[in-house]
């Protein structure tokens, strides 16, 4: 235990040791005492489950409207990393995929027999303090108004109302705006720090916009949203955003409010699992936790804790509740590596030594509806060799990048990596989340997601979308100069043969979705005050709320319905409140800059 002694070791000596959960709850979260205290008192306001981008947004909008509104937050994790794992150094990029995920559910037999080249598995989750947000890619783009047509008008309104909010709470910057507001001066020295967003993203940018017509099923391009932290012109480092930070800062500024009685502190407790809510005639009354049994007394109770944790503690605690986990949806992902001779570009003595740049294509599937996008990220780097710890840590997407042995001998190349993402069609009966009999009720569920005919000709069409980017827009020379990697990302060879279905489609699937879907009926699970039927004190945000899955990465649209949650359920009675998207006042947001790119006309 820490001393609270301002003089510790006087008279008798302190312990060798803390651990770090006594040195985080010391100063940012709940001691056991505390906890107790919380978890008995009844006088909360908001009970938020989960400490990703959802469940900060919320308690960020809430407190921005009323200080002194009581929120605890409680997540299943410990703290684990302070910042996004690209932002740490290199040897933490280990830590990705499987090392760190949990899955608390089972696949269905169906699922895992599916064959190579099909689906195979949902990736897990990241039960830390921040979540998935510390391994994610932060590609943040908004759906167009198309793009939400099954979606029900008044929340497509409240995403449309929000996202700007949402943007600026990310941190969300275009890549054609991250290095090219800075003089040419400080762009060449920044460039000998780290690789820049500059001649290369231009070029491609501008290429990719004059020739979209030849991807026939694409239906717009941008370059890149991402969710970074540098805005600044003199900046030589961006980081990826993720959640906790700006959570500590937050709490950090509540305890300086509540000690000057101008607020109340964010309560946070990490370590603790919800098993279930306890309820009476379809109000919240208790939650049931690994940490001991919290009063919810007149809180209203927040689950901002991904698709399926929400979807199983519904499951256990409200039986009657209809068509939860009858619906499913995600994104299924092929991925393809590419390079191109970079003297074939007609700008290539322009580029510096190291430079990146990150596009983005949305597509559909006209005979089915589907959707799906390409997440486009470029290297050029002529020292690949020397480079490589850079291009790690820089490249814009997380997952989809270039290893040691594919680099080697492409430093006489640019590198095209793509993430190709397409929704899986929600209207299947096959996909469906269902309690099973398992004893623990915080993974007694089976996940059951099954390709069909749909999900079939949409990844067919945004694979041959990619091959058609890299072969008919981006490549000077065409087919001929694109080389593939045909292999395993550690065993295999440049060749110009496409890579096999096999080879490019990835068994896991992500962003899951559509368990609890929103809806103006019943049919739904939850109704459009963000409630699921029949409930009173219970509100749900994040994925598992799409009715569709579309193909847009989701953060900024959860965070948009997280906001606007904050802003229908507003400030305490008589309490003061700010005006929606009034100032900020703890200094956690970003400008967004917006100019128009070159050839890509911009959504505003």
């Amino acid at each position: 235990m820490l001393s609270p002694d301002p003089h510790p070791g006087i008279p008798e000596p302190e312990p060798l040791t803390h651990s770090t959960r006594e040195i985080m709850d010391h100063v940012f979260f709940l001691s056991e005492e505390q906890w107790r205290s919380a978890r008995e008192s009844k006088q909360l306001d908001y009970v938020v489950i989960g400490s990703g981008p959802c469940g900060f947004a919320f308690a960020e909008r809430m407190l921005q409207q009323d200080p002194h509104c009581r929120i605890l937050m409680i997540e299943q994790g410990p703290f684990f990393l302070p910042d996004h794992v690209q932002n740490l150094p290199l040897p933490y990029q280990a830590l990705r995929g499987h090392v760190v995920e949990t899955y608390p559910w089972k696949m269905s037999a169906r699922t895992t027999a599916q064959p190579a080249g099909c689906i195979g598995f949902q990736h897990g989750m990241v039960p830390f303090v921040g979540g998935r947000s510390l391994l994610w890619s932060c590609w943040s783009p908004r759906p167009l108004h198309s793009e939400l047509s099954a979606w029900p008008p008044e929340t497509v309104q409240a995403i449309e109302d929000h996202l700007e909010d949402a943007e600026r709470l990310l941190n969300v910057v275009f890549a054609d705006e991250l290095d090219m507001k800075m003089s040419p001066a400080t762009r060449e020295r920044l460039s000998k720090h780290r690789p820049i967003f500059g001649v290369l993203q231009q070029q491609l940018q501008a290429r990719l916009a004059s020739r979209l017509h030849r991807i026939g099923s694409a239906t717009r391009c941008m370059a890149a949203p991402l969710s970074v932290s540098a805005c600044h012109p003199e900046d030589f480092e961006f980081a990826k955003y993720s959640t906790p930070a700006p959570l500590l800062a937050l709490a950090e500024r509540q305890a300086e409010l509540c000690q000057a009685g101008k607020g109340s502190a964010l309560k946070i407790m990490t370590d603790c699992t919800v098993t279930r809510i306890h309820q009476r005639d379809g109000v919240a009354t208790a939650l049931e936790t690994s940490r001991g049994r919290v009063q919810l007394g007149a809180a209203r109770l927040i689950l901002a804790m991904g698709t399926l944790p929400p979807t199983t503690l519904l499951l256990n605690s409200f039986p009657r509740l209809r068509n939860a986990g009858a619906r499913y949806t995600a994104h299924f992902v092929s991925f393809m590596l590419a390079r191109i001779r970079r003297e074939d570009f007609a700008f290539a003595e322009q580029l510096a030594e190291m430079e990146l740049a990150a596009l983005y294509v949305a597509g559909l599937n006209a005979r089915d509806g589907m959707q799906y996008h390409i997440q486009l990220s470029a290297l050029s780097d002529r020292q690949p060799a020397n480079n490589s710890p850079r291009a790690a840590r820089y490249m814009p997407d997380l997952v989809a990048t270039a290893t040691g042995a594919q680099l080697e001998d492409s430093q006489d190349h640019v590198i095209l990596a793509c993430s190709v993402l397409g929704e899986l069609d929600f209207r299947s009966r096959d996909n469906w989340v269902r309690k099973d009999a398992q004893d623990d009720p915080a993974q007694n569920v089976t996940l059951q997601v099954l390709a069909g005919e749909a999900d079939r000709q949409t990844w067919d069409t945004m694979d041959e979308a990619t091959f058609q980017l890299l072969e008919q827009v981006l490549s000077p020379r065409g087919p001929c100069s694109v080389e593939y990697w045909n292999g395993t990302p550690g065993k295999g060879c440049w060749a110009t043969s496409r890579p096999i279905l096999e080879e490019r489609r990835m068994p896991g699937l992500v962003h899951e979705g559509s368990t609890l879907w929103i809806g103006e009926n019943e049919g739904s699970v939850v109704g459009p005050d963000y409630r699921p039927w029949g409930i009173d004190n219970v509100y749900v945000t994040g994925g598992a709320l799409w009715p569709t899955a579309g193909s847009w990465n989701p953060t900024v649209t959860m965070v948009a319905l997280a906001q606007d949650l904050a802003d229908r359920l507003g400030a305490r009675p008589g309490s003061p409140q700010t005006s929606k998207g009034a100032g900020d006042p703890l200094g956690l947001q970003h400008r967004i800059r917006k100019p128009s790119s070159v050839g890509v006309p911009r959504r505003r």
